[in-house]
């Protein structure tokens, strides 16, 4: 059984440089469980977990004695994507679990159940849950970000997101960054970059089993019960441009009303 030390903190919540000031006492971070829903993205796939590997061996380098693994769920995939994802188990902790749903909330929900069931997670009150995209490439400090809000007293991460270049027009990237904030309490939910303590996760049910929002509505039901959410800018992701996602109306959705509001 993992043997941890409580740690007092002072910390700010509700955005990343101001809020509530509140004490709070926490076990540190011994484990890191990340899941990435995956649904036919071989194209995407490899490059997805070439920059989660770079953050995990991040984390291993600036906290050695923080273990981190990674959980590719496959959702209904009829490509490559699990040749894929197996040829990246020598490189980091990849574990591959398959579903048959086609829905990101129930792939989500699943990948944080098989971290339930790992006999090498022996406590839940020093674990971090983080989850991504397979369409998204964190940077390198994404995890390293996450594990020191947590050292702070956060209990819940949500981060910010930047499209790719790859077929946005300056039209559109304007319109884009003009209802974004890159800034600490942004009130934006994205499943490609949040992070949570594995208990605050567990004690709301986890994800929903929802095709879409289900990053949202997690969120909420978080808040909702208490547990503040820390807007933070200082570890974004990139994520696709694509105008036809996996997830109805998901940030694919946004791009594509965004620029129908252009072209009007």
């Amino acid at each position: 059984m993992a043997v941890w030390t409580p740690m007092r903190v002072r910390t700010r919540l509700g955005s990343a440089e101001g809020g509530c000031e509140v004490i709070d006492v926490q076990p540190e971070i011994r484990r890191v469980v990340v899941v990435v829903p995956v649904h036919n993205e071989e194209l995407l796939l490899d490059a997805c977990l070439s920059a989660l590997g770079q953050a995990c061996e991040r984390v291993g380098v600036e906290t050695p004695v923080v273990e981190t693994q990674a959980i590719v769920v496959l959702d209904s995939c009829t490509d490559s994507s699990l040749d894929i994802a197996r040829t990246w188990s020598d490189k980091i902790d990849v574990s591959v679990v398959s579903v048959d749903r086609r829905n990101v909330g129930a792939a989500r929900a699943a990948g944080f159940l098989a971290a339930f069931r790992d006999a090498r997670v022996s406590s839940y009150s020093d674990v971090w849950f983080a989850t991504t995209d397979a369409d998204s490439e964190v940077g390198g400090n994404w995890l390293s970000s996450q594990l020191a809000h947590a050292r702070r007293g956060a209990r819940v991460v949500a981060g910010t997101v930047t499209p790719d270049s790859d077929g946005v027009s300056p039209a559109l990237a304007l319109a884009y960054a003009s209802g974004y904030r890159h800034q600490p309490g942004h009130r934006h939910v994205h499943g490609a970059n949040l992070g949570f303590r594995a208990d605050a996760y567990w004690s709301v049910g986890g994800f929903g089993a929802l095709a879409t929002a289900e990053d949202v509505d997690l969120v909420s039901r978080l808040e909702h019960a208490g547990i503040d959410v820390l807007y933070a800018s200082d570890g974004p992701v990139r994520t696709s441009s694509r105008r036809v996602g996996r997830a109805p109306d998901g940030f694919a959705g946004h791009l594509r009303d965004l620029e129908l509001a252009i072209a009007q």
